[in-house]
């Protein structure tokens, strides 16, 4: 899809008079205006406003949103954007997203309103993706620049970029390119024009030349400033989540409501336990109910004290902890079976403060309802008048509470409140199980559980069970039942290749799945050239979308080949190599996640229902919202609130939540926060570009772009 992106050129002089948008000359004696902290996204139904709305929306920041494509849209004007309140004017939008530097027909009227505004008001814009031409303070492509794809080009944050909004990233902006058959990213690559106030604070080789092209920078003329992008996006690509935080604290002048961080967790299940071993001949798990072959002969994987050892050294080299899941049962059988020797639960005891602990149940049963395995797939055994036969409630809490006691007398440092059943068991599994058991809930009140893990492949929302609110977790796609990269990849063959190719057929009879093989991969080699690449690029997507739900693999991955490191070292190494140190990973346990969730929702909903009011008047910041909701926000270095800092220090940023609150929060800000003043003056002459109705050069295309990619 190609979207052409109108030129309209306005004189603005007399705009501010006309259309009675008051300028800050005219106030200059009257009280500082009050800027209510929300921004506008006027979308043009592209993938990049969206992308800028899905950021916002993820960090609990207010917007409104305008559809050019709705007939019934709000229409914008000076009574639209700007009003008085108790006698104090107020801007009802402390910055304005638009999809190209001018989505308006020629001598638009709200073209002509934003543009006051923007000038009366000191609001920035964002042009979410524009072409390079001079109105955008760009030379056009033609006159030595670039107009293409850039998949898999490396850009770079400039020098400017890093001292202003862009300074959590280490410098390198690669640009995915993920398959050599589909245009991912397409951009326009050219450099300021002659004594435009142009500052590039991303930029990339202009293919051909030894010269840079730039991709995103600020244009300061007419007494606006605009943050000028020039290449396509969506949400999800990396490049995107890299320059988000950046766009955001660009628009906003680092002053808002909402919060993110980049967090990674991960939960290492079935410790002390083995898991059943993929059989490549039968093509299926012996030991899994589901595996029926009478020559299927169980071979299971178990950690070993070297393990351990590894495990340990790793969380050493890279900062980062680990949440063990254990089943105190696996310890139990081991020793029974060894004459009382289990080399592997001793190493993990002597190591255990190393490590933190979640309560796995005891034997790693299954707790929802009692399973009949005469049939493949398993299904629910009825009782005589066909009604569901549940596991009980005794069963279900006896299996929480003696692997508590067992993680007790091993000394593991537990929080008694989280917990993680074997397979998400107890919670609804579709197609054989529509409802919870009836008797978790119960279970978990008799043990005190508040933090219920769950499937996100399956139940991505939080939700209440009883008193235990879920907290989902994302599925790693490194199976429980493969200790060696061999097995893994025969197991993916035969999950993601065709009938015909001598898989599963899966894919064939969902069409939806998105991993599925062209080929098999080479078992030699399709681990370290497909797999690890592919979920090091999920779990790193994760990780940048302010997403704080760990993800979960099992301990026969720490085990053998030891499978996992090399996607966990891709993540972290590679976001090491992305980000400065001001920026680190956030490592949370368990139920700290969960409460960042829950806060998320409650916050979501106030903003969502109109509960919440937010502004700033020169340099204070008020909030109003309801009674016993925490408020996020982001403010800049110096914030205080009632003379203390406020927030944590981040992304060189300071945020937060604040306790719930019962009374306007006020935040002070630092005098280094004040309003910027845009260089030229309001009403004054364009500084570069073609006046009024000068024509497009001859030879330079119709701006045209096409829509992101995959």
């Amino acid at each position: 899809m190609k979207r052409t992106i109108r030129t309209t050129l306005l004189t603005t002089g007399a705009l501010i008079a006309a259309l009675g948008v008051p300028t800050t000359a005219a106030h200059a004696d009257a009280p500082a205006p009050r800027i209510d902290l929300r921004v506008l996204i006027v979308s043009d139904g592209g993938p990049s406003t969206d992308a800028i709305a899905a950021e916002l929306d993820a960090a609990g920041t207010p917007y409104t949103e305008i559809d050019l494509a709705r007939a019934d849209r709000s229409v914008i004007d000076a009574d639209y954007l700007a009003d008085t309140v108790d006698g104090r004017e107020r801007a009802r939008f402390q910055a304005v997203v638009l999809p190209n530097d001018n989505p308006f027909p020629a001598d638009s009227p709200e073209m002509a309103a934003l543009v006051a505004y923007e000038q009366a008001y000191d609001i920035p814009q964002v042009d979410a993706y524009t072409y390079a031409r001079p109105e955008a303070g760009l030379q056009y492509p033609v006159y030595g620049g670039y107009s293409g794809s850039v998949d898999g080009a490396r850009a770079e944050v400039t020098e400017a970029g890093r001292s202003g909004p862009f300074g959590y990233l280490e410098g390198a902006v690669p640009f995915e390119d993920n398959s050599p058959t589909v245009g991912e990213s397409y951009a326009y690559l050219s450099t300021p024009v002659a004594g435009a106030d142009f500052t590039p604070y991303v930029e990339a080789p202009i293919p051909g030349t030894a010269r840079r092209g730039s991709l995103v920078g600020e244009y300061r003329h007419d007494g606006r400033r605009e943050l000028v992008v020039t290449f396509v996006y969506n949400r999800y690509q990396q490049q995107f989540r890299l320059l988000a935080r950046g766009i955001v604290q660009w628009m906003t002048g680092g002053v808002h409501l909402g919060a993110s961080r980049n967090y990674f967790a991960v939960h290492v299940d079935d410790v002390f336990a083995a898991d059943d071993r993929w059989n490549p001949a039968l093509n299926c798990t012996p030991g899994d109910v589901d595996c029926t072959d009478p020559n299927a002969t169980p071979d299971p994987i178990r950690m070993t004290p070297a393990d351990v050892d590894h495990a340990t050294a790793w969380q050493r080299e890279h900062d980062f902890t680990l949440d063990l899941a254990y089943n105190g049962a696996g310890s139990v059988d081991h020793r029974e079976d060894n004459n009382g020797a289990d080399p592997l639960a001793d190493r993990f005891v002597a190591e255990r403060g190393a490590f933190r602990w979640i309560n796995h149940t005891y034997t790693h049963a299954f707790l929802g309802c009692e399973q009949d395995t005469t049939v493949v797939p398993w299904r629910c055994a009825t009782d005589a008048d066909g009604g569901t036969k549940w596991v009980g409630r005794d069963d279900l809490s006896d299996e929480i509470a003696h692997n508590r006691v067992w993680g007790r007398i091993a000394g593991l440092p537990l929080d008694d409140g989280e917990l993680v059943t074997g397979e998400h068991s107890g919670l609804r599994v579709l197609p054989q199980q529509p409802a919870d058991n009836p008797n978790l809930t119960l279970a978990l009140a008799d043990n005190g559980i508040t933090w219920l893990a769950s499937d996100n492949s399956r139940e991505p929302g939080q939700r209440q069970v009883g008193a235990a609110t879920t907290v989902p977790r994302h599925p790693m796609n490194i199976f429980y039942n493969a200790g060696r990269a061999a097995e893994q990849v025969d197991e993916y063959n035969w999950i993601y290749t065709s009938r015909a190719q001598g898989g599963s057929g899966i894919c064939e009879d969902n069409p939806a799945t998105t991993t599925c093989l062209a080929a098999p991969l080479d078992t030699a080699t399709g681990y370290t050239e497909h797999i690890v690449p592919l979920e090091r690029q999920i779990a790193l997507g994760h990780v940048l979308a302010n997403d704080p739900k760990p993800h979960f693999i099992h301990q026969s991955n720490l085990a053998e080949d030891r499978i996992a490191y090399p996607v966990l070292d891709g993540v972290l190494q590679t976001y090491d190599a992305l980000f400065a140190e001001n920026t680190p990973v956030v490592n949370p346990r368990m139920k700290d996640i969960g409460s960042e969730l829950r806060r998320r929702a409650a916050w979501h909903s106030a903003v969502q229902s109109g509960q919440v009011t937010a502004y700033r008047i020169g340099g204070t910041v008020t909030v109003e919202g309801p009674d016993g909701v925490a408020v996020p926000a982001t403010m800049p270095e110096g914030t205080t609130r009632a003379g203390s800092p406020f927030g944590e220090a981040y992304a060189g940023e300071r945020s937060g939540w604040t306790s719930s609150v019962t009374a306007p929060l006020t935040l002070t800000l630092p005098p280094s926060a004040a309003p910027s003043t845009a260089t030229d003056a309001v009403g004054s002459a364009p500084a570069t570009g073609p006046a009024p109705g000068t024509r497009v050069p001859e030879g330079v295309a119709e701006p045209v772009s096409p829509a992101a990619g995959n």
